[in-house]
């Protein structure tokens, strides 16, 4: 019995990254949490543009599966921004972020590295996203593997 619950546990491991679908950049958005919450919603991370430590919600928003297309944008020595096109689904979660938390921050992270904080000064309904810097060319190969560019056809 112990041998059949195994091989079925196995069986059912091996299946999992069959299902869903392989990605090579990672993107995660996380919105500013309240100081006050517990570090079950919460945790805290340095911030970039006032060097506090500052309490993000752990769950992000918006992840690389929100994503549709992006646009590269080449800034010199290596340093790149984007634009980030969503899907609908990103793109009501971007519209009521901007609207629930104006005045407030996002923390963007790309494969793992924090990359910017963005002020959420007004409402944002179009469904982009815009990342000035922060991202390597090496960032860009891998968001070429899992979003077309803005403005080309699907082949």
């Amino acid at each position: 019995m112990n041998c059949l619950r195994a091989i079925l546990l196995l069986l059912f491991c091996l299946a999992l990254p069959a299902s869903g679908k392989n990605r090579h950049c990672m993107l995660r958005v996380h919105a500013e949490a309240n100081a006050q919450d517990t570090s079950v919603f919460s945790t805290s991370v340095r911030a970039q543009l006032s060097g506090k430590e500052v309490a993000i919600e752990k769950s992000a928003r918006i992840t690389e599966s929100d994503v549709t297309a992006f646009y590269p944008y080449p800034l010199g020595n290596g340093n790149f921004g984007v634009l980030l096109q969503l899907d609908e689904h990103g793109r009501v979660a971007l519209d009521a972020l901007s609207i629930e938390r104006r005045g407030g921050f996002l923390f963007v992270f790309i494969n793992g590295r924090a990359i910017t904080e963005l002020q959420i000064d007004k409402r944002v309904s179009d469904g982009q996203l815009y990342i000035a810097s922060g991202l390597t060319s090496a960032d860009i190969e891998l968001m070429k593997k899992d979003w077309q560019l803005i403005g080309k056809r699907k082949r």
